[in-house]
């Protein structure tokens, strides 16, 4: 069995991917500070140990784990961002993921985040002393979500594409293309009439609408998606986010993990944890 320690752990989707793969769990320690992601991730996973804020954290107490996992905030990356690297104070809680391994020296560890500038690739790499994989979530997912993924698991390669496809996850209505955009963030803030839903669709400062009609008709309405389905976007079981309201859960959902990626990743340690 398995000792993880998560940080950044947001509604723990390193858990649901760990059972997905088969990989039994002995303790799962998780810090994290948002109240409503702490309050999904006990609803669903009540045997989770919660910690709080990572800042200074004692790391001490979890020697003799075998994995930390966590996605650092990724603002000051992205290209979306400032691209400040460890100058920007959110991507700088980086440094709380290396001194974790500093001190823990896992046998393994996986962190996530995503595409950046060379140099600042370069700079993670160096110091966790591994190169990152490229995965985009639309290979086991109905999402175009580009990621990297540092790890030592070994032999992690491309998964193979599944061919699921935007359209298939509707829960009603069409769309016009094979994949959905990232999920971001930003959805928790989406609550506007379809006239003008569809205007900044088409501008493209909106990612994704649903359309009422199967000719794509913006005369006869559409939506946005619902959280069912931007839950099946990360490939979290239906319902995880409950008893949340949709754009509650929208953001919690856009700030995850797609979970058959990580759980792609965990299976390669099947048979090492039994």
């Amino acid at each position: 069995m398995i000792k993880v320690l998560s940080l950044f752990d947001g509604i723990s989707c390193g858990m649901v991917a760990l059972q997905r793969a088969g990989i039994p769990v002995n303790r799962y320690c998780a810090y994290e500070i948002d109240p409503k992601a702490i309050q999904i991730s006990k609803r669903n996973h009540p045997n989770i140990e919660h910690f709080g804020d990572v800042i200074g954290a004692d790391f001490e107490q979890f020697r003799g784990f075998d994995m930390v996992i966590g996605g650092s905030p990724c603002q000051g990356f992205s290209f979306l961002g400032k691209q400040l690297n460890f100058d920007d104070e959110r991507s700088g809680l980086i440094k709380e993921y290396i001194r974790a391994l500093e001190v823990i020296k896992p046998k393994y560890f996986l962190l996530e985040n995503v595409k950046m500038k060379k140099e600042y690739r370069d700079a993670i790499s160096e110091i966790l002393g591994v190169e990152p994989i490229e995965i985009n979530s639309a290979l086991v997912s109905a999402q175009n979500r580009v990621r990297l993924y540092w790890s030592n698991i070994p032999d992690i390669k491309t998964p193979q594409q599944s061919g699921i496809n935007l359209q298939s996850i509707l829960e009603s209505g069409y769309v016009d293309r094979e994949k959905s955009l990232c999920i971001l963030e930003q959805e928790n803030r989406l609550n506007v009439a379809w006239d003008d839903l569809y205007r900044r669709y088409k501008t493209k400062s909106l990612n994704n609408v649903v359309f009422f009609s199967k000719d794509l008709d913006p005369a006869k309405g559409g939506r946005m998606l619902t959280q069912n389905e931007l839950e099946r976007l990360q490939t979290l079981p239906v319902g995880y986010t409950q008893p949340l309201k949709r754009n509650e859960a929208a953001g919690l959902i856009g700030n995850a993990w797609t979970v058959d990626v990580i759980a792609y990743i965990f299976e390669h340690l099947k048979g090492v944890y039994q």
